[in-house]
Protein backbone atom coordinates (compact mmCIF):
# COMPACT_ATOMS: atom_id res chain seq x y z
CA UNK A 1 0.00 0.00 0.00
CA UNK A 2 1.74 3.48 -1.02
CA UNK A 3 1.84 6.76 1.93
CA UNK A 4 -1.22 8.27 -0.26
CA UNK A 5 -3.18 4.94 0.17
CA UNK A 6 -2.21 4.80 3.47
CA UNK A 7 -3.21 7.76 4.34
CA UNK A 8 -6.61 8.05 2.69
CA UNK A 9 -7.17 4.67 4.97
CA UNK A 10 -6.20 6.13 8.08
CA UNK A 11 -8.51 8.80 7.17
CA UNK A 12 -11.60 6.61 6.85
CA UNK A 13 -11.19 4.76 10.06
CA UNK A 14 -10.00 7.49 12.33
CA UNK A 15 -10.52 11.02 10.95
CA UNK A 16 -11.75 12.42 13.99
CA UNK A 17 -9.59 11.38 16.87
CA UNK A 18 -6.72 11.31 15.35
CA UNK A 19 -7.12 14.70 13.21
CA UNK A 20 -7.79 16.29 17.05
CA UNK A 21 -4.38 14.74 18.39
CA UNK A 22 -2.23 15.54 15.70
CA UNK A 23 -4.06 19.09 15.53
CA UNK A 24 -2.77 19.27 19.17
CA UNK A 25 0.34 18.12 18.35
CA UNK A 26 1.17 20.98 16.08
CA UNK A 27 -0.07 23.31 18.56
CA UNK A 28 2.25 22.00 21.16
CA UNK A 29 5.14 22.64 18.33
CA UNK A 30 3.67 25.66 16.71
CA UNK A 31 3.49 27.52 19.94
CA UNK A 32 7.28 27.49 20.07
CA UNK A 33 7.78 29.89 17.26
CA UNK A 34 5.98 32.90 19.53
CA UNK A 35 8.78 32.31 22.29
CA UNK A 36 11.64 32.78 19.20
CA UNK A 37 11.22 36.12 19.01
CA UNK A 38 12.28 36.49 22.85
CA UNK A 39 15.00 34.30 23.14
CA UNK A 40 17.00 36.25 20.18
CA UNK A 41 15.31 40.42 21.00
CA UNK A 42 17.88 41.72 19.15
CA UNK A 43 17.32 40.39 15.68
CA UNK A 44 14.89 41.94 13.22
CA UNK A 45 11.77 40.49 12.38
CA UNK A 46 13.36 40.01 9.02
CA UNK A 47 16.23 38.46 10.16
CA UNK A 48 14.45 35.96 12.15
CA UNK A 49 12.48 35.06 9.07
CA UNK A 50 15.49 34.04 6.78
CA UNK A 51 17.18 32.62 9.69
CA UNK A 52 14.20 30.30 10.55
CA UNK A 53 13.09 29.10 7.02
CA UNK A 54 16.82 29.49 5.65
CA UNK A 55 17.29 26.05 8.40
CA UNK A 56 13.85 24.71 6.67
CA UNK A 57 14.90 25.29 3.23
CA UNK A 58 18.53 23.51 3.76
CA UNK A 59 16.92 19.88 5.81
CA UNK A 60 13.75 20.36 2.98
CA UNK A 61 16.34 19.77 0.22
CA UNK A 62 18.49 17.28 2.20
CA UNK A 63 15.63 15.28 2.87
CA UNK A 64 14.02 15.51 -0.81
CA UNK A 65 16.54 15.43 -3.10
CA UNK A 66 17.05 11.75 -3.70
CA UNK A 67 14.02 11.57 -4.60
CA UNK A 68 13.17 15.02 -6.44
CA UNK A 69 12.67 13.56 -10.04
CA UNK A 70 10.15 11.21 -9.16
CA UNK A 71 8.11 13.82 -7.02
CA UNK A 72 8.10 16.57 -9.26
CA UNK A 73 6.37 14.35 -11.40
CA UNK A 74 3.28 14.49 -10.15
CA UNK A 75 3.33 18.32 -9.88
CA UNK A 76 2.06 20.96 -12.63
CA UNK A 77 3.24 24.62 -13.14
CA UNK A 78 -0.06 25.38 -11.16
CA UNK A 79 1.14 23.39 -7.94
CA UNK A 80 4.04 25.37 -7.95
CA UNK A 81 2.24 28.23 -8.25
CA UNK A 82 0.27 27.18 -5.02
CA UNK A 83 3.29 26.71 -3.58
CA UNK A 84 4.78 29.54 -3.96
CA UNK A 85 1.83 31.11 -2.16
CA UNK A 86 1.45 29.04 0.50
CA UNK A 87 4.70 29.67 1.59
CA UNK A 88 4.87 33.25 1.21
CA UNK A 89 1.74 33.05 3.33
CA UNK A 90 1.92 30.37 5.71
CA UNK A 91 5.88 30.82 6.08
CA UNK A 92 7.71 33.98 5.17
CA UNK A 93 5.39 36.88 5.58
CA UNK A 94 3.53 35.26 8.23
CA UNK A 95 6.71 35.24 10.78
CA UNK A 96 7.20 38.58 9.61
CA UNK A 97 4.73 39.66 11.01
CA UNK A 98 4.22 37.24 13.91
CA UNK A 99 7.86 37.98 15.48
CA UNK A 100 7.13 41.81 14.76
CA UNK A 101 4.05 41.19 16.74
CA UNK A 102 5.44 39.44 19.88
CA UNK A 103 8.62 42.12 19.87
CA UNK A 104 5.36 45.07 20.14
CA UNK A 105 2.65 44.25 22.09
CA UNK A 106 3.83 40.56 23.97
CA UNK A 107 3.39 36.77 23.34
CA UNK A 108 -0.07 37.11 24.89
CA UNK A 109 -1.55 39.83 22.70
CA UNK A 110 0.03 37.54 19.41
CA UNK A 111 -1.48 34.69 20.12
CA UNK A 112 -5.00 35.93 21.24
CA UNK A 113 -5.18 37.48 18.26
CA UNK A 114 -3.85 34.33 16.12
CA UNK A 115 -6.74 32.83 18.27
CA UNK A 116 -9.27 34.58 16.25
CA UNK A 117 -8.23 32.54 13.50
CA UNK A 118 -10.87 29.85 13.72
CA UNK A 119 -13.89 31.77 13.69
CA UNK A 120 -12.30 33.19 10.33
CA UNK A 121 -11.49 29.38 9.11
CA UNK A 122 -14.96 27.82 10.35
CA UNK A 123 -17.13 31.14 8.66
CA UNK A 124 -14.99 30.28 5.17
CA UNK A 125 -15.24 26.52 5.13
CA UNK A 126 -18.94 26.84 6.14
CA UNK A 127 -19.74 27.42 2.52
CA UNK A 128 -18.02 24.16 1.22
CA UNK A 129 -19.75 21.35 0.30
CA UNK A 130 -21.75 18.99 2.77
CA UNK A 131 -19.98 21.13 5.43
CA UNK A 132 -21.59 21.53 8.89
CA UNK A 133 -23.89 24.67 8.55
CA UNK A 134 -23.01 27.38 10.77
CA UNK A 135 -25.64 27.69 13.25
CA UNK A 136 -24.53 24.27 14.51
CA UNK A 137 -21.03 25.43 15.12
CA UNK A 138 -22.24 28.86 17.17
CA UNK A 139 -22.18 27.68 20.42
CA UNK A 140 -18.19 26.56 19.82
CA UNK A 141 -17.44 29.88 17.75
CA UNK A 142 -19.05 31.89 20.77
CA UNK A 143 -16.90 30.23 23.06
CA UNK A 144 -13.91 30.81 21.20
CA UNK A 145 -14.61 34.81 20.71
CA UNK A 146 -15.00 34.67 24.74
CA UNK A 147 -11.86 33.11 25.56
CA UNK A 148 -9.93 35.71 22.81
CA UNK A 149 -11.89 38.33 24.64
CA UNK A 150 -10.80 37.25 27.81
CA UNK A 151 -6.97 37.38 26.80
CA UNK A 152 -7.21 40.43 24.78
CA UNK A 153 -8.94 42.59 27.71
CA UNK A 154 -5.71 41.16 29.87
CA UNK A 155 -3.16 42.58 27.46
CA UNK A 156 -4.96 45.72 26.63
CA UNK A 157 -5.80 46.98 30.10
CA UNK A 158 -3.19 45.95 31.52
CA UNK A 159 -0.84 48.90 33.13
CA UNK A 160 1.60 49.24 31.24
CA UNK A 161 -0.31 48.70 28.33
CA UNK A 162 1.16 51.55 26.25
CA UNK A 163 1.39 52.76 21.81
CA UNK A 164 3.72 49.57 21.11
CA UNK A 165 0.51 47.52 22.43
CA UNK A 166 -2.06 49.46 19.83
CA UNK A 167 1.25 48.48 16.95
CA UNK A 168 1.52 44.97 18.10
CA UNK A 169 -2.34 44.41 17.73
CA UNK A 170 -2.17 45.87 14.26
CA UNK A 171 0.74 43.46 13.30
CA UNK A 172 -0.80 40.46 14.82
CA UNK A 173 -4.15 41.51 13.03
CA UNK A 174 -2.13 41.42 9.90
CA UNK A 175 -0.51 38.10 10.81
CA UNK A 176 -3.89 36.75 11.60
CA UNK A 177 -5.01 37.52 7.54
CA UNK A 178 -1.46 36.00 6.24
CA UNK A 179 -2.29 32.73 8.44
CA UNK A 180 -6.14 32.66 7.63
CA UNK A 181 -4.83 32.87 3.82
CA UNK A 182 -2.32 29.81 4.33
CA UNK A 183 -4.83 27.58 6.14
CA UNK A 184 -7.58 27.65 3.61
CA UNK A 185 -5.43 27.25 0.84
CA UNK A 186 -2.99 24.55 2.17
CA UNK A 187 -6.57 22.38 3.43
CA UNK A 188 -8.29 22.45 -0.15
CA UNK A 189 -4.25 21.82 -1.85
CA UNK A 190 -4.08 19.10 0.02
CA UNK A 191 -7.62 17.58 -0.86
CA UNK A 192 -7.06 18.49 -4.12
CA UNK A 193 -3.45 16.87 -4.55
CA UNK A 194 -4.18 13.18 -3.90
CA UNK A 195 -0.67 12.05 -5.35
CA UNK A 196 1.09 14.10 -3.40
CA UNK A 197 2.11 12.75 0.44
CA UNK A 198 1.89 14.99 3.62
CA UNK A 199 5.20 14.25 4.33
CA UNK A 200 6.35 15.17 0.77
CA UNK A 201 4.17 18.68 0.54
CA UNK A 202 5.62 19.81 3.83
CA UNK A 203 9.34 19.22 2.19
CA UNK A 204 7.96 20.80 -1.21
CA UNK A 205 6.23 24.10 0.52
CA UNK A 206 9.96 23.86 2.80
CA UNK A 207 11.80 24.02 0.00
CA UNK A 208 9.98 27.12 -1.88
CA UNK A 209 9.91 28.80 1.72
CA UNK A 210 13.69 28.05 2.03
CA UNK A 211 14.53 29.78 -1.90
CA UNK A 212 12.20 32.73 -0.14
CA UNK A 213 14.59 32.92 2.68
CA UNK A 214 17.76 33.61 0.20
CA UNK A 215 15.83 35.93 -1.94
CA UNK A 216 15.35 38.13 1.63
CA UNK A 217 18.56 38.04 2.45
CA UNK A 218 19.84 41.12 -0.21
CA UNK A 219 17.08 42.94 0.87
CA UNK A 220 18.48 42.59 4.55
CA UNK A 221 22.20 43.44 3.98
CA UNK A 222 20.55 46.77 1.86
CA UNK A 223 18.11 47.93 4.79
CA UNK A 224 21.62 47.33 6.93
CA UNK A 225 20.71 44.19 9.00
CA UNK A 226 22.61 41.53 9.75
CA UNK A 227 25.44 43.13 12.10
CA UNK A 228 25.55 41.04 14.90
CA UNK A 229 28.77 39.93 17.08
CA UNK A 230 29.73 36.06 16.94
CA UNK A 231 28.15 35.09 20.14
CA UNK A 232 24.68 36.04 19.02
CA UNK A 233 24.71 34.49 15.60
CA UNK A 234 25.44 31.60 17.48
CA UNK A 235 22.35 31.79 19.98
CA UNK A 236 20.24 32.64 16.49
CA UNK A 237 21.80 29.71 14.61
CA UNK A 238 21.01 27.52 17.59
CA UNK A 239 17.26 29.26 17.92
CA UNK A 240 16.21 29.09 14.27
CA UNK A 241 17.69 25.56 13.67
CA UNK A 242 15.74 23.88 16.42
CA UNK A 243 12.48 25.82 15.37
CA UNK A 244 12.83 24.77 11.94
CA UNK A 245 13.29 21.19 12.90
CA UNK A 246 10.59 21.26 15.97
CA UNK A 247 8.39 23.68 14.07
CA UNK A 248 8.47 24.23 10.76
CA UNK A 249 8.86 19.81 10.29
CA UNK A 250 7.72 17.89 12.73
CA UNK A 251 4.95 20.55 13.34
CA UNK A 252 3.49 21.14 9.45
CA UNK A 253 3.99 17.55 9.28
CA UNK A 254 1.03 16.99 11.81
CA UNK A 255 -0.87 19.93 10.82
CA UNK A 256 -0.76 18.73 6.46
CA UNK A 257 -1.91 14.58 8.69
CA UNK A 258 -4.48 17.22 10.51
CA UNK A 259 -6.00 18.77 7.27
CA UNK A 260 -6.57 15.48 5.69
CA UNK A 261 -8.09 13.74 8.63
CA UNK A 262 -10.49 16.95 9.04
CA UNK A 263 -12.71 18.89 7.68
CA UNK A 264 -11.75 22.75 6.68
CA UNK A 265 -14.77 23.54 9.50
CA UNK A 266 -12.81 21.76 12.38
CA UNK A 267 -9.46 22.62 10.71
CA UNK A 268 -9.71 26.04 12.17
CA UNK A 269 -10.54 24.83 15.34
CA UNK A 270 -7.45 23.28 16.00
CA UNK A 271 -5.24 26.29 15.73
CA UNK A 272 -6.36 27.28 19.44
CA UNK A 273 -4.34 24.38 20.59
CA UNK A 274 -1.13 26.44 19.25
CA UNK A 275 -2.58 29.40 21.25
CA UNK A 276 -3.18 27.49 24.37
CA UNK A 277 0.70 26.33 24.03
CA UNK A 278 1.95 29.82 23.34
CA UNK A 279 0.64 31.37 26.00
CA UNK A 280 1.58 28.91 28.43
CA UNK A 281 5.16 28.96 27.32
CA UNK A 282 4.62 32.60 27.34
CA UNK A 283 4.07 32.38 31.18
CA UNK A 284 6.68 29.89 31.81
CA UNK A 285 9.01 32.97 29.74
CA UNK A 286 7.55 35.68 32.37
CA UNK A 287 7.68 33.04 35.46
CA UNK A 288 4.49 33.84 36.18
CA UNK A 289 1.47 32.46 37.14
CA UNK A 290 -1.79 33.15 34.83
CA UNK A 291 -4.10 35.31 36.42
CA UNK A 292 -7.72 34.56 36.29
CA UNK A 293 -9.53 35.66 33.32
CA UNK A 294 -6.33 34.27 31.53
CA UNK A 295 -7.26 31.20 33.62
CA UNK A 296 -11.13 31.71 32.02
CA UNK A 297 -10.09 32.13 28.58
CA UNK A 298 -8.04 28.99 28.38
CA UNK A 299 -11.26 26.98 29.84
CA UNK A 300 -13.45 28.81 27.29
CA UNK A 301 -10.88 27.85 24.35
CA UNK A 302 -10.70 24.71 25.34
CA UNK A 303 -14.84 24.36 25.55
CA UNK A 304 -14.66 25.37 22.21
CA UNK A 305 -12.73 22.97 21.15
CA UNK A 306 -14.54 20.18 22.84
CA UNK A 307 -17.75 21.41 21.43
CA UNK A 308 -16.68 21.84 17.98
CA UNK A 309 -15.39 18.14 17.77
CA UNK A 310 -18.48 17.13 19.52
CA UNK A 311 -20.51 18.76 16.92
CA UNK A 312 -18.47 17.03 13.63
CA UNK A 313 -18.58 13.79 15.94
CA UNK A 314 -22.45 13.90 15.38
CA UNK A 315 -22.28 14.63 11.70
CA UNK A 316 -19.78 12.16 11.05
CA UNK A 317 -21.84 9.45 12.57
CA UNK A 318 -24.80 10.56 10.58
CA UNK A 319 -23.26 10.82 7.58
CA UNK A 320 -22.00 7.46 7.52
CA UNK A 321 -24.33 5.37 9.38
CA UNK A 322 -26.41 3.42 7.10
CA UNK A 323 -29.78 4.99 5.95
CA UNK A 324 -33.04 3.79 8.32
CA UNK A 325 -35.94 2.20 6.51
CA UNK A 326 -39.04 4.26 6.30
CA UNK A 327 -41.28 1.54 7.78
CA UNK A 328 -39.05 1.49 11.19
CA UNK A 329 -39.15 5.43 11.59
CA UNK A 330 -42.59 5.27 13.20
CA UNK A 331 -45.44 8.34 12.32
Amino acid sequence: MSSVETEKHLQNIYNIPLGTLCGMGAGALWGLVFLAPELVRDFTPLELAIGRFLAYGIIAFVIIIPRWSILTSNLNKQDWRVLFWLSLFGNTLYYVLLSKAVQSGGIALTSLVIGFLPVAVTIIGSRDKEAIPLIALFPSLLLCCAGAVCIGWQALKAPEATHQTSMGLLWSIAALLSWTTYVVGNSRSLARLSSVSIHDWNLLVGLVTGAQAICLIPVALFVGHLQHDLISWGRFVEVFTAVAIIASLFGNVLWNRMSRLLPLTMTGQMILFETLFALIYGFLWEHRWPHPIEVAAFSLIVCSVMTCVSVHRKHHREINSPAIPSYKRGV
